[in-house]
C-alpha cells in the first residue's frame, strides 16, 4: 500500500498558498454543514487531527443544537449535514441533528470509527443508521490488522471488521439506500522519504477484495485522504523535526486541478460552540471564515442575516498544500 517516495529540497523557502493560485480562492454557493459535535472520543489514534480523546470534554450544548436544528430547518440549499467529532455518535446533539436533517430532506454522513459501536450505551447506533438512512463514513486506514492498529490502538482492528459485519448485515453497502464508505489514510511519516496516497480507484480494489476474501464484507465507496500537519500529526512531525520538510514535499507536489474541486468551496464547518469555518482542518487550527469586512462568524449570526452565503475569500494556510498535492484530498476523498 505504499506509493513511489520522493525526498524534498527542504533549503527552498515555502511559497504561500495563496501565492501559488492564479486567482483568490472562492467559495460558491453553501450546500454542506459539516459540524464538529466536539473532540470527546472512545479512541485517541495518534493521526487525530481534531486531538480527540477519551479525557476530552468539549461538546457541543443544547443551545447550539437548537441553532443548528433552525439552520438545517431555514435553508433548503443545504444538501448535506456532515456529523463529525470526536465519536459524533457519543456526543450531544448527535441524534436531534440527524433527525433534523432527514425530516427535510437532506443527506447526513456520520464520520465513525466504528468500534463505538461496541461501549456501553452506544449499542444502538447501527440499527438507529440503519432506521434514518445515514450515511457511514467508516475510518479503516489500511485492511491489514497491524497497520490499524498502531495507528489507533490495540485490538482496533478487529472491533471494526465486527462493526463492518455488524452494519452489512443491516444491509449498509448493499441496499443502495445504506451507503457505506470507509478512509484510508497512510501512516504519519517517521523520516524525511514522503509518499502521496495510493491511487484511489486501485486502493479501492484491493481493500474490497482483501474485506470480501477474509471477511465477507461488503462497502460502496474507499476515500484516500492525506494527512494534514494539523493536531497530532503535526505534534509527530515537529517532533521528528519533519514538519517544514512534509510541507515542502506537499508543495512540490501541488495539482492546480484540484483547486476546483476544494471541499471548503460550498461547505461551512462548525464547532461546538457554534463558530464557523471554511474547513475542519482551520478549525482545529483557529483560522476562522471571515467577512469581506474581517468580521468572524457565528451560527447566530448567520441566522440574523438571513444568509449562508457570506463568505468571498477563503482562508488559507501552508497546510493546505496536502489538499491539492497529487491527486487531491477532500473529506470526500481524492479530487481528480
Amino acid at each position: 500500500m505504499q506509493t513511489d517516495s520522493v525526498k524534498p529540497n527542504s533549503n527552498l523557502a515555502i511559497a504561500p498558498f495563496r501565492k501559488k493560485l492564479k486567482s483568490a480562492l472562492t467559495k460558491r454557493q453553501i450546500s454542506v454543514l459539516q459540524i464538529n459535535l466536539g473532540k470527546r472520543c472512545n479512541l485517541a489514534c495518534n493521526h487525530c487531527h481534531v486531538e480527540a480523546s477519551p479525557k476530552r470534554t468539549e461538546e457541543l450544548s443544547p443551545e447550539i443544537c437548537d441553532q443548528l436544528i433552525e439552520l438545517i430547518y431555514k435553508f433548503p440549499q443545504i444538501k448535506i449535514v456532515d456529523l463529525t467529532g470526536g465519536a459524533p455518535e457519543m456526543l450531544y446533539g448527535f441524534k436531534p441533528l440527524a433527525e433534523a436533517a432527514r425530516k427535510t430532506g437532506k443527506q447526513v454522513i456520520v464520520r465513525s470509527n466504528l468500534t463505538i459501536y461496541f461501549e456501553l450505551g452506544f449499542e444502538d447506533i447501527p440499527e438507529y443508521c440503519a432506521n434514518h438512512q445515514l450515511r457511514i463514513v467508516a475510518s479503516l486506514p489500511c485492511y491489514l490488522e497491524d497497520n490499524v492498529d498502531k495507528m489507533r490502538g490495540n485490538g482496533v482492528y478487529n472491533n471494526s471488521i465486527r462493526a463492518l459485519q455488524l452494519l452489512n448485515q443491516l444491509g449498509y453497502g448493499q441496499n443502495p439506500d445504506l451507503i457505506l464508505d470507509l478512509v484510508y489514510n497512510p501512516q504519519v511519516p517517521t523520516t524525511d522519504t514522503f509518499s502521496l496516497t495510493p491511487n484511489q480507484v486501485k486502493l479501492e480494489q484491493d481493500y474490497k477484495a482483501y474485506l470480501k476474501e477474509h471477511f465477507g464484507i461488503a462497502f460502496n465507496n474507499l476515500f484516500t485522504i492525506t494527512n494534514l500537519p494539523v493536531g497530532r500529526t503535526k505534534f509527530h512531525l515537529e517532533h521528528r523535526k519533519l514538519s517544514k520538510p512534509y510541507l515542502h514535499f506537499l508543495e512540490s507536489n501541488f495539482n492546480s486541478d484540484t483547486v476546483e474541486n476544494l471541499m471548503c468551496r460550498d461547505e461551512l464547518s462548525i464547532d461546538h460552540l457554534g463558530n464557523i469555518y471554511d474547513c475542519d482542518f482551520n478549525q482545529m487550527e483557529n483560522l476562522p471564515a471571515k467577512l469581506p469586512s474581517g468580521e468572524t462568524l457565528t451560527v447566530s449570526k448567520l441566522l440574523a442575516a438571513g444568509s449562508l452565503d457570506l463568505i468571498d475569500e477563503i482562508q488559507t494556510a501552508l497546510y493546505c498544500y496536502g489538499c491539492t498535492a497529487g491527486c487531491g484530498s477532500s473529506c470526500g476523498g481524492a479530487l481528480v
